[in-house]
């Protein structure tokens, strides 16, 4: 299934644009003709995700910590708000600068496109829905969410953001929409950022230990950046508000991506299992069928193709930093 064209964006503002989906975005908008202003303030992004962009014509780099000020002066028509601390070990390790960034962050996100007449897209997460009493989890699942938990920081910041947002709609009549994104994976991610597919991927290109939560049949729903980028876009060019589920409705257990990843790095590693995270989620797939029918849009990449590329990637990735 494909999704139908994107409006011809003149310029876009990706905030957190040097971070693994963001980066991801800024080329997609340029390669459609965008200009595009990446802030970041790369407390958690890669200058290296950025880096093939930077000589690229209409790409400009603004370092900034988007909850003091969006110093931005060509006049944008989309905003993408994707600054945040997205992982758990950045999270844990940067709590009050997540909350900040969800709420002071996203005014001023806010407050640009309300400013320029501006289309904004609040990238939002699955982890809103906590760990969930419902499943599959669609949009109209209020979650279970533990707001004094170690994870509530990045949940109640999303939360909050998405409130924010909500009122700028219906007070302002600014043009919103929410993307709720699960799980996305891909080139681009850094191996010690603490996410699933990542520390498996590494441990096993390391020959280390698969360290695997608990019994590993908690499940996750995978999604490759490409299919993501699609999705935030194609909800992007539309005038729907959201809050929407971009993400594959296909579950995986942890056990069994363990095993995949071994075999697909053709790893000797061996399967190991710790303690589960507080809060950790038991289940987390979405129901995608207002992305479906409103935007014309579902995952195309299946989960073996996406991390044979990932893979290679972060094969690629770790020969080159040996090499430096």
């Amino acid at each position: 299934m494909t999704t139908a064209l994107a409006p011809s964006w003149e310029h876009a503002v990706v905030t957190g644009g040097a971070g693994f989906v963001g980066s991801h975005l800024c080329a997609a908008l340029l390669d459609a003709g965008a200009a595009v202003t990446c802030v970041d303030d790369f407390s958690t992004g890669r200058p290296e995700n950025i880096s093939p962009l930077l000589e690229r014509p209409g790409f400009t780099l603004v370092q900034a910590d988007v909850t003091e000020e969006l110093p931005v002066k060509q006049r944008p028509d989309l905003v993408l708000h994707f600054a945040s601390p997205a992982s758990p070990a950045d999270y844990l390790r940067l709590p009050l600068h997540t909350l900040e960034t969800g709420s002071l962050g996203t005014r001023n996100a806010l407050d640009l496109a309300h400013s320029a007449d501006a289309r904004f897209v609040l990238a939002s997460t699955s982890e809103v829905y906590g760990d969930p009493l419902q499943h599959p989890q669609d949009e109209r699942y209020w979650g279970n969410v533990n707001p004094v938990g170690p994870r509530s920081v990045y949940s109640e910041a999303k939360r909050f953001g998405e409130a924010l947002t909500t009122a700028y709609a219906e007070t302002h009549d600014t043009d919103t929409c929410v993307v709720r994104l699960f799980n996305t994976y891909g080139p681009g991610m850094r191996g010690e950022d603490g996410r699933v597919v990542p520390a498996f991927v590494r441990q096993a290109l390391a020959g280390e230990p698969l360290t695997v939560t608990g019994d590993g049949r908690q499940t996750r729903s995978l999604c490759y950046v490409d299919d993501t980028v699609r999705g935030v876009l194609a909800a992007a060019a539309h005038d729907m508000r959201g809050p929407v589920n971009i993400g594959s409705p296909t579950e995986i257990s942890m056990l069994d991506l363990a095993r995949l990843i071994v075999e697909l790095t053709g790893s000797s590693s061996e399967i190991r299992p710790v303690a589960r995270p507080v809060d950790d989620p038991a289940v987390r797939c979405p129901d995608i069928t207002l992305a479906r029918d409103k935007l014309g849009w579902e995952p195309q990449v299946r989960a073996e193709e996406g991390l044979r590329r990932a893979i290679a990637w972060f094969r690629e990735d770790a020969m080159a930093a040996m090499a430096d």
